[in-house]
């Protein structure tokens, strides 16, 4: 812990001493557009990526948990927490150099348009692209109904993943973003599903939310109306603040929504940190990964709950949740892809050196993996999720897992507009 420390401690001097573009430059991946093609990669990682392919249909390939950002250049209505660009609060500027720098960023005052041309070059260089769907992020509301602006990380508006996924609609397909305790919250639901929404994300940790608050009854049922589907984050929370409300990515509080019969995708499966176990009177604290599989072990949620595939492979998280995945076939037909976008790019998230040390992937299988990261990320996301194996076993995510699944297939709402 002491050589921890001291490392923290020298880190946060090399920030203020040479600045936190410099130091940002390792940790995330290249921020300039590659010029090469896959024609141009080694026979090893054309033939890996072609066996990722195997049973893709590119036109039903989907990726549920992408992110859009930015700090509000060229009016996107985006806009980011002052600590994050500020010299007193050096740890979180340095998270964000590092977002940025992921996401192709070079010039800040072109930051929104940037981040998603880069995106949209990743998305469109793959053999095949498929499409991905792109998140809002609501601001932090009090119970009362006010915004808490003070302890809002980041946020993007509704509107601009709607007009994002109007411009794009090859490669964007829009989820809002609604916080049950704004006022208007109901309206904003019925809003976004007649511009054609089919999901609303929720970071419960970030954003205050208990998922197990009455107050959210009557979202709830407008959700299940309209045939909405929630994409909630499970877990602690390490990308954004969260600390004071880890509690909130209890994947247990979740069944509130479900009793309502809404359908609900656990984020990253809840694959990181302990919180209480709701259903044990000592209440005592047990992994979250494992709150989650008793969640899809209960019957009365089949058909309603399901499990997203962010983040399992990342350092601090692969292990005996992912070999648990990957092992548990009673599971494949109700996990779905999500890359977590930029996450991905920033190579110090996925070390496939200790994936390889882990018994999850060869020596061969890295070499190409690394070459395929260096083109493109994004592709390197999807192909490593379909190369992994547990240690000692064959058994890989199917390709059904990264297509869209029939059970999460839109409802109808009774909102024609923009369907």
């Amino acid at each position: 812990m002491q050589g921890f420390a001291l490392s923290v401690v020298l880190a946060l001097l090399g920030m203020m001493l040479l600045g936190c573009a410099i130091l940002a430059a390792p940790a995330a991946g290249p921020s300039r557009p590659s010029d090469a093609r896959a024609a141009d990669l080694s026979p090893g990682a054309r033939a890996l990526i072609n066996r990722a392919f195997d049973g893709i249909d590119p036109e039903e390939q989907l990726d549920v948990h992408v992110h859009v950002a930015g700090v509000g250049a060229g009016r996107s209505g985006c806009c980011v927490s002052p600590q994050m660009q500020s010299g007193f609060h050096p740890v979180k500027r340095l998270q964000f150099q590092v977002y940025l720098r992921a996401a192709g960023v070079r010039h800040l005052e072109q930051a929104d348009r940037e981040y998603v041309e880069r995106l949209l070059e990743r998305m469109r260089t793959g053999p095949g692209h498929g499409r991905c769907q792109i998140l809002a992020f609501d601001r932090r509301y009090r119970r009362d109904g006010t915004v808490d602006e003070a302890r809002t990380a980041f946020y993007v508006p509704n509107d601009y993943v709607l007009e994002l996924a109007r411009e794009h609609p090859d490669v964007f397909l829009p989820t809002i973003s609604v916080h049950p305790y704004r006022s208007d919250a109901i309206e904003e639901l019925e809003r976004g599903a007649r511009q054609g929404a089919t999901m609303v994300k929720w970071l419960p940790n970030s954003m205050g939310i208990d998922p197990s608050d009455p107050l959210c009854d009557p979202f709830y049922a407008k959700m299940r109306a309209l045939g909405l589907i929630l994409l909630s984050h499970g877990g602690e929370e390490k990308a954004v603040d969260a600390a004071e409300d880890q509690r909130l990515g209890n994947p247990l509080l979740l069944r509130r929504a479900l009793d309502h019969g809404v359908r609900v995708i656990v984020a990253h499966c809840a694959g990181l940190g302990d919180n209480v176990d709701l259903d044990d009177p000592r209440r005592s604290s047990v992994p979250n990964f494992e709150l989650f599989l008793r969640l899809m072990g209960e019957e009365r949620y089949r058909g309603l709950v399901f499990g997203e595939i962010s983040a399992v492979l990342q350092y601090n998280r692969f292990g005996v949740s992912l070999e648990t995945l990957l092992r548990r076939k009673d599971l494949h037909g109700r996990l779905v892809n999500g890359s977590d976008y930029p996450l991905p790019a920033i190579n110090a998230l996925v070390r496939t050196g200790s994936l390889v040390s882990a018994g999850f992937l060869s020596k061969e299988e890295r070499r190409s993996l690394n070459e395929i990261y260096a083109w493109n990320p994004l592709v390197f996301d999807f192909v490593l999720k379909r190369t992994v194996h547990p240690p000692g076993g064959d058994e890989r995510f199917p390709a059904s897992v990264f297509m869209r699944n029939p059970a999460l297939a839109p409802r109808d709402s009774g909102c024609p507009e923009g369907r």
